[in-house]
This record gives C-alpha cells, sequence and structure tokens, in this order.
C-alpha cells in the first residue's frame, strides 16, 4: 500500500531489498517530474570519477558529475537551487530548479558566481513510463519523502545519503543502514 503519493520534489529512496540493481541499488532519487505521462528523476547520491571540466573542458571546475539514472547517459543534466541568476529555469520544488540557459551557468561558474553546492550535474536520469513508478511502489522498490532539506539539498554529501535517509525510517531500516551493500560479499 503507497502511504504517500509521489510529487515532484519527492525523494525516492530505494528500498533495501533492492539488491543486484546496478542503478538503484542504495538510490535517493529526486523526482523532477511526476505526471500522467511518467515520471523523471535524478539519483543524487552516485557520484562518478569525472568532473564537469572532464566533459566540458570551457569551464574551469572541479565539480563532481554524478549518475542521474540508466536513461540517456550521455546527456548532460543540472539541477541548482540559484534560479535568479540561471535563465529559463524550471522549478522543481523547495527551491531547486531543473536545467536553465546553459551558456549562462558556464559563464558564472567561470567567474566564481555558481559554487558547488548550489548546482549538481548528472550524466542520464532515470525514468518511468506511465504508471511504472506507481507499480514499483506496490512492489515497496521505493520508499516516498519529503525533501525536508529544501533547497540545501544541494550540499548533502552524497556518500552516506541513502544510509541516513533509511535510519530515519526506523524500526526494521535501522538493521539494513549497517548491512554491507552486497550481503553475499559478508
Amino acid at each position: 500500500m503507497i502511504s504517500i503519493l509521489p510529487k515532484k520534489g519527492h525523494l525516492l529512496i530505494a528500498e533495501p531489498t533492492t539488491l543486484g540493481d546496478i542503478s538503484f541499488n542504495r538510490s535517493v532519487i529526486l523526482l523532477a517530474e511526476h505526471n500522467d505521462e511518467g515520471s523523471i528523476g535524478f539519483i543524487l547520491n552516485k557520484p562518478l570519477s569525472y568532473t564537469i571540466n572532464d566533459l566540458i573542458p570551457e569551464i574551469d571546475a572541479s565539480f563532481k558529475i554524478y549518475n542521474g539514472g540508466p536513461v540517456e547517459q550521455d546527456n548532460l543534466y543540472f539541477i541548482h537551487n540559484i534560479p535568479e541568476v540561471i535563465p529559463n529555469s524550471v522549478e522543481i520544488s523547495n527551491g531547486i530548479y531543473w536545467g536553465g540557459d546553459f551558456e549562462t551557468t558556464k559563464h558564472l561558474i567561470n567567474t566564481g558566481k555558481i559554487g558547488r553546492n548550489n548546482i549538481r550535474f548528472f550524466l542520464g536520469y532515470s525514468g518511468w513510463s506511465v504508471n511504472q513508478l506507481e507499480m514499483e511502489l506496490q512492489e515497496n522498490a521505493w520508499i516516498i519523502n519529503e525533501n525536508t532539506l529544501k533547497n540545501k539539498l544541494l550540499s548533502k554529501a552524497s556518500n552516506l545519503f541513502w544510509k541516513e535517509k533509511i535510519i530515519e525510517q526506523g524500526g526494521e531500516y535501522v538493521l539494513f543502514s549497517n548491512a554491507p551493500e552486497n550481503p553475499i560479499l559478508n
């Protein structure tokens, strides 16, 4: 039974039982869009070994790139908390915005007006077709949470984020928080 209905701005936390799923095991996803046509989100806690400068040499910054999900991994996406300086961005919710004018964004990063706590870059995104996310929720693949961090979400360290969100659930989830990522290797 789904206790909270998903909506854009919510966080999806992978159930601890999502083992063997390389893309989503121990993931925390920000739902950037959820409507009658499907859902789109970005995995917040899966940094890659690249920086923005590795992918776009004209950007003089070492901001990490994150694995946003398994869809269109050859495309770069970004979310941020500074719509007042990035034109054409779309509000997700709680002061978090998606995209905007990329030329302006590059210039603002290069001039030091955008810092790493203001923006997060992703290769790819997580996508669900019509009713797919609802089916996964019925199968208990995800826990839905409000984004209580609001626009401070971008400054959250990624390495312990899933564990922290699982501990917040309480009960038996606390036990799962300390389990090895792959119990077979235990």
